[in-house]
Parts: structure tokens; C-alpha cells; sequence
């Protein structure tokens, strides 16, 4: 259920705990994000939130305790409460605190994971307000931008101290439909696979991609979306969408030499690449599986089809510059103290430890 007026300023922070920690880390050079940098995202997620007015702060409980033990010692002056659906360090989690924090009157979502857990938060919240932090191994979707910053934005947004409408934009995304199966959708990538599995966790074998279809064709990320960025950019907020279609071995077309996972380039030849419109309709066929944002999700058999188009029809995005600007602007900062957060300047540390 939504927040009445009276009760706004409820901020949710949603933290993976096993993004960035995937074994596509030892097929590549990606960093891994620890769980103490989490923790330390999450809390500054929080002070800043309640810096720009939330009331209200959730989390949600998981066996490593990164957002619990981030918020359990913070005494900034607004409510704590965590969030329990039963964590299991599976991609469901994420899915059943989004749902769980709706349900108790969430204003703005913030979400620390990759292009992968924001899309299983997408599926779970469509309407979600949500503020996306890249912490995972495809960050195309999510913002790079300091937790501070994002939790100031979320938590003016959600205090209604900045109007959702004035910094909010409709993000793209891929909407799949499969014969004689649910829907899907991808906020970047759909790509299909020949010779593959689903539930294989290494990168992508160039040889292997058939046909992608792309939201977002970046030419300075890693994944699926720079094979589309080097040839025909197409970013969050261009009107059009772009297809690559892949052929196998040196015959299989132009040899593209690209960034499939963090410092990892492989050579894919590439036949075609094309701008689609908005709502235009791809279809592939199988054998094969269909992945999404870096994930291998769906199969497809003999015959079987799935229509692929880009539409602007995904997350509701907060802008976190513009929110900030917007509060500058109005001097909400302003006149304002600070609240005592457990730390002691003298010291040096905070008085819990």
C-alpha cells in the first residue's frame, strides 16, 4: 500500500548481498565488493535520507546482517526498522523485501546491486520510486554516484521536500514475450544463446550470442551493452533501442573487439546492427536461451519464439542531481543543525566501539 500524505518519508534500502561477489569475478578483473563496503554504503544511504527528511528508515534482515549491523548503532533521529522475509542469499530475497516494503508504506526504494538485482526489484515494484547504486558486475542501469548523495535524495523525495514528478524519468527497458509462457523483460540486455544452459554463472562465449537486443548500447560499459555501443551508441535517454545480430567464427561477420566482462575483451563478430524504434517488435526463435542484464534466465525450444521490443516503460527513476539541485535551490539545508550520530569527533570513532 501507498504512504498517505500524514505518514510520508519512509526510505527502503535494499542491499544485495551477493552482488559483485559472483564467480564471473575469476573469468575476468572485476573487484569484489566486500561486505564491509556495503555496510558502510548502506549506513551512508540511511544518515543521508534522514538528512534530507525521511522519517522512516527499512532495511532488510539477511545472514551476513550488512544492513542491520549498518543501521543498529545510527542515532539520527528517525525510525529503524528492519525487514524479515526469511533471507536465503538467493535472487528471491531481493524480490520479497521490495514486495514487503510496499506493502508497509515505502516512498523510495534505494538499490545497491548490479543490472541484475535492479531488474529483479523491477519485476517484484514496476512503480517502484527508486534510486539504483551500482555495486554489482554489469552496472549499466544503476548510477555510479556517492550512497550519501543517493540516501539525500531518496529521502527528500520521499519527504515530499522535493516533488517525485520534477526529478523522476521513465527508464527503458526490453519487454520479452514467449510463446506459451509468462512475460519477461530486461532493463538492458536480452540477448539470445546457442549451446548454452541457464544457471551457467561465466561470462558469455562471444561464438555462441545469436542476436541482442539492447535499451541501452554503451559504448564505455562492460557486458552485452558495449557490442551495441561501439557501433551504434543508444543511451538511457535516446527514444530508440538497437539490435546486433552475431554470427559463429571468423565468417560469422565483422570482427568487433569488446569488453564482455570487466577487463576481459573477447572478439565478436558481428553480421548487423541496427537502430529499432520504440514498441518495434524482434523476434527470435529456438534453440537457444535467452538471457537478460548479464543473466541466463529463459529457454527457448525448437520452434519455440519470443518477441523482443524496447520500450520506455521500465523503472521510475529518481534523478539524485536534480533532487540535490532542486533543495539548493530552496534552501532546505539551510538554518539546519546536525544531529548527534553515535560519533565522537574527539575520539575519532563512534561510542558503540
Amino acid at each position: 500500500m501507498a504512504s498517505t500524505d500524514a505518514a510520508r518519508g519512509t526510505v527502503g534500502i535494499l542491499a544485495n548481498p551477493m552482488a559483485g561477489r559472483d564467480v564471473r569475478r575469476l573469468a575476468a578483473r572485476a573487484s569484489t565488493t566486500t561486505l564491509e563496503i556495503k555496510r558502510d554504503q548502506v549506513a551512508r544511504v540511511a544518515i543521508g535520507a534522514v538528512a534530507g527528511g525521511a522519517r522512516r528508515v527499512m532495511v532488510m534482515k539477511e545472514p551476513f546482517r550488512i544492513a542491520t549491523s549498518a543501521v543498529e548503532n545510527l542515532e539520527v533521529g528517525a525510525e529503524i526498522e528492519i525487514v524479515d522475509v526469511g533471507s536465503e542469499l538467493r535472487a528471491g530475497d531481493s524480490e520479497r523485501a521490495a514486495c514487503a516494503m510496499r506493502e508497509r508504506g515505502c516512498d523510495v526504494l534505494v538499490v545497491l546491486g548490479g543490472d541484475g538485482t535492479q531488474r529483479v526489484v523491477a519485476q517484484a515494484w514496476e512503480e517502484a520510486p527508486l534510486v539504483p547504486l551500482s555495486t554489482g558486475t554489469n552496472n549499466v542501469f544503476p548510477v555510479a554516484v556517492e550512497a550519501t548523495a543517493a540516501g539525500a535524495a531518496a529521502g527528500l523525495v520521499a519527504s515530499g521536500a522535493v516533488p517525485l514528478e520534477a526529478v523522476l524519468r521513465r527508464a527503458k527497458c526490453v519487454r520479452i514475450e514467449i510463446d506459451g509462457a509468462s512475460p519477461d523483460l530486461a532493463l538492458v540486455d536480452a540477448v539470445l544463446l546457442v549451446d548454452d544452459a541457464v544457471g551457467n554463472f561465466m561470462p558469455f562465449e562471444p561464438g555462441r550470442m545469436r542476436r541482442l537486443v539492447l535499451a541501452r548500447a554503451e559504448p564505455t560499459a562492460v557486458g552485452c551493452s558495449p557490442i551495441g555501443g561501439l557501433l551504434e551508441p543508444c543511451g538511457a535517454e535516446d527514444d530508440f533501442g538497437v539490435e546486433v545480430v552475431c554470427g559463429a567464427g571468423p565468417n560469422g561477420g565483422s570482427a568487433l573487439l569488446a569488453p564482455i566482462s570487466p577487463g576481459l575483451f573477447r572478439t565478436v563478430h558481428v553480421t548487423s546492427t541496427r537502430r529499432i524504434e520504440l514498441g518495434e517488435r524482434v523476434v527470435v526463435e529456438g534453440p537457444g536461451v535467452l538471457a537478460f542484464d548479464g543473466d541466463r534466465e529463459r529457454t527457448l525450444a525448437p520452434g519455440q519464439s519470443a518477441h523482443l521490443r524496447v520500450e520506455r516503460d521500465g523503472p521510475r527513476v529518481i534523478d539524485v542531481a536534480a533532487a540535490l539541485t532542486l533543495a539548493a535551490r530552496s534552501g532546505r539545508f539551510k538554518d539546519r543543525g546536525h544531529w548527534h550520530d553515535g560519533f565522537d569527533h574527539a575520539r575519532g570513532d563512534f561510542d558503540c566501539c
